[in-house]
């Protein structure tokens, strides 16, 4: 089993957290207000701004979403890397055992 593999999975599993994904995609550097009332007004999601905060918890521990602060703002930046590796690990195998 693979670990990594296994939180990946797990955090793509949800329709939430790909939204949420999406939006990163389009813009990123997102607040989590900003997050909330995008998936408000965009998908029609009516979780709260903890329920959001929970998703993406799950979604920087997969590593999916990095964190920074600027003064008392917190912005979400989309990371790419945990599923180019996972795409990798198929489509190149030959590419890991260098």
């Amino acid at each position: 089993m693979d670990p990594v593999a296994d939180d990946l999975f797990k955090a793509l599993a949800d329709p939430t957290r790909r939204k949420i994904l999406d939006e990163l995609t389009e813009r990123d550097g997102q607040t989590l207000f900003e997050l909330c009332g995008r998936l408000t007004m965009r998908h029609g999601l009516g979780s709260s701004r903890q329920a959001i905060s929970q998703h993406l918890a799950v979604l920087e521990a997969a590593g999916l979403v990095r964190t920074r602060r600027e003064g008392r703002y917190k912005f979400h930046d989309l990371d790419t890397e945990p599923l180019e590796r996972i795409a990798d690990r198929w489509l190149k195998p030959n590419a890991r055992q260098r």
